[in-house]
């Protein structure tokens, strides 16, 4: 197996568990929706919301059909993120798309098994609220501004590229 799709899948499986692991504490073991909003730092909170649409809550989807629909839109972008994975040869690609991988595989399966995202993780300051969040989530962003970085501004620049041509003086 390449190094970049290794990289990738490496990636992939140690954000699918990590994003898992948490659900699965803060659902089960911490008993989140029990608690209702917790303190965690001055910052975090850990408080509870079942997310039945996509990023940012957009999109709620309260009947069966348009859960399938979503979760179907998930699988097809797994299928898609994998193919670009296994045609992959640059290490910092394969990372961002195994990020965005994980997460999503993590958020579709809850999806499956719950019919709506965990999400958990509350940031604020200063009266400021952000929205709540899980690990797939934030590993699905990082993993956005990777592969946008990539496509941007690393380009024909970076070292990978450096390395892989053959210069020819005379």
């Amino acid at each position: 197996m390449r190094g970049a799709l290794r990289t990738g899948i490496l990636t992939a499986a140690l954000t699918l568990a990590a994003d898992q692991i948490t659900k699965l504490w803060v659902l089960f073991g911490y008993e989140i929706a029990d608690r209702g909003r917790v303190q965690v730092l001055p910052f975090i909170d850990f408080v509870m919301v079942w997310n039945r649409g996509v990023s940012y809550g957009m999109f709620q989807q309260e009947t069966t059909l348009g859960r399938l629909v979503l979760l179907a839109v998930t699988v097809a972008a797994v299928v898609f993120l994998s193919v670009w994975m296994a045609r992959e040869s640059s290490r910092f690609t394969s990372f961002g798309l195994g990020l965005v991988l994980g997460g999503a595989i993590g958020n579709g399966i809850d999806r499956a098994a719950y019919g709506a995202v965990a999400d958990f993780v509350l940031l604020h300051a200063g009266g400021f609220e952000w929205y709540v969040f899980n690990i797939a989530d934030a590993a699905i962003v990082v993993g956005a501004a990777l592969l946008l970085y990539g496509a941007f501004w690393r380009g024909n620049g970076s070292a990978e590229a450096k390395t892989s041509t053959t210069r020819i003086e005379g």
